[in-house]
């Protein structure tokens, strides 16, 4: 028996190194000759993240333009209302505005009285039971300032108008009434008789409960309708200082009624809008589970098209493993396919996200805000289902032998 040294033995080359350049041609070549399959299971993927980059994007935008609108109007808007005592329902007494406005801090004090039993209407014909859910105010002359909107149209009340039958409508009581202008003579009846418009108001964001209000004097009020000018709501702005609007709501009950502090409901509308910009995110769970099944309808997709791009590429498999291919470059080979498939769908869906939450925000005159973790989190579960949907399909193209690869040649 004759032992051929080591040394004489012909050499094995060693397979050729797969270049990062060679993986990337390699990895679209399925993706090139195969456009629509791959166009049609990129489309699952895009969708998923394109939801996922929406809800996140137009969250944080409707946030931040909350956010923005609230330090715009400030934060030292303080309101005291009609609350509950012993015997019912407590009554702010008329000297409350003047009580209030002597409490140290408190720069200027306007106020509202509801007539609970007084509605209005475009015309004496409507039905008395189709009220819209108006409610009608006396008003002290100085309230929009206080309250954080401001006239659209018109003038407020003023010294003269305030003892007339003269009305201003809030944002959404304009609206339900019909009144989108001020024409000369313009009347609405309130309670039972006509009263004139003078102006209109924009949006109160602060206190949206003047938006469906129609405003009149205090003396007419008490002149025309009864009114037995009690003030039912204050509102109170403070020293633009959080520590005086603390201070001056621990007071307020007290000062607004002397005698039943506790019959006083004191709160500051821009905490409870922070808290609403806080909580801006609650429902979205709902749409990124929604985005989630996206996703995983995507990956179902990538992994179908690649296990059938293994069936089709039989031949191809064989004959790269026959000219030297190792299982491991066939492996990495539909790996990065199944990758690159992902990625495309997902930058298509950032793409998509990104567009939609701008036209939205730009519509609702939001600031545009996309958080890094909408676009990250999108393209990083790209590659995620991506590499996990094309892992089982690689592993059998990697394990098929040439033999069996070139059988059906």
């Amino acid at each position: 028996m004759t032992i051929t040294p080591a040394h004489a033995r012909p050499h094995r080359p060693s397979a050729a190194r797969l270049r990062p350049e060679d993986l990337g041609a390699l990895a679209s070549v399925g993706l090139r000759t195969r456009k629509l399959r791959a166009a049609l299971s990129a489309l699952g993927i895009s969708i998923g993240v394109a939801a996922i980059v929406a809800v996140l994007g137009l969250a944080r935008s409707s946030q931040a333009g909350l956010l923005a609108e609230i330090s715009k109007l400030g934060t030292n808007l303080l309101t005291a209302t009609n609350g509950q005592s012993y015997t019912g329902t407590a009554e702010l007494p008329k000297a409350s505005p003047g009580m209030v406005a002597e409490l140290p801090g408190v720069t200027a004090v306007q106020y509202t009285g509801a007539l609970t039993s007084v509605n209005a209407y475009r015309s004496p014909h409507i039905p008395a039971i189709d009220t819209n859910a108006l409610s009608v105010d006396a008003s002290s002359t100085g309230l929009p300032a206080v309250a954080g909107t401001s006239v659209a149209q018109g003038t407020y009340l003023n010294a003269a108008t305030e003892n007339e039958p003269v009305a201003v409508l809030g944002y959404q009581a304009a609206q339900r009434l019909g009144i989108d202008r001020i024409w000369p003579g313009e009347k609405i009846w309130i309670g039972g008789m006509w009263f004139y418009v003078a102006g209109l108001l924009n949006p109160a964001t602060l206190t949206p409960q003047i938006d469906s209000s129609v405003l009149i004097g205090f003396p007419a009020a008490e002149k025309y309708l009864g009114f037995d000018g009690h003030p039912s709501e204050l509102y109170v702005q403070t020293q633009n200082s959080q520590s005086v609007t603390n201070r001056v709501d621990g007071l307020l009950g007290y000062q607004a009624n002397p005698e039943d502090p506790s019959g006083v409901s004191v709160s500051q509308p821009s905490a409870a809008l922070t808290a609403q910009a806080d909580a801006a995110g609650a429902f979205d769970t709902l749409f990124l589970g929604l985005g989630a099944v996206a996703l995983l309808v995507g990956a179902v997709g990538v992994a179908n098209i690649m296990i059938i791009s293994v069936l089709e590429r039989r031949q191809e498999i064989g004959l790269r493993r026959a000219l030297g291919a190792t299982q491991g470059q066939i492996r990495i080979q539909f790996l990065s396919e199944a990758i690159l498939l992902s990625l495309i769908g997902g930058v298509v869906g950032v793409v998509m996200g990104v567009v939609s939450t701008a036209v939205y925000a730009h519509a609702k005159g939001w600031t545009i805000v996309i958080p890094a973790e909408a676009w990250a989190g999108g393209l990083a579960a790209a590659l995620a289902i991506g590499a996990i949907a094309g892992l089982l399909p690689a592993i059998r193209a990697a394990r098929l032998s040439p033999t069996q690869a070139l059988w059906s040649l």
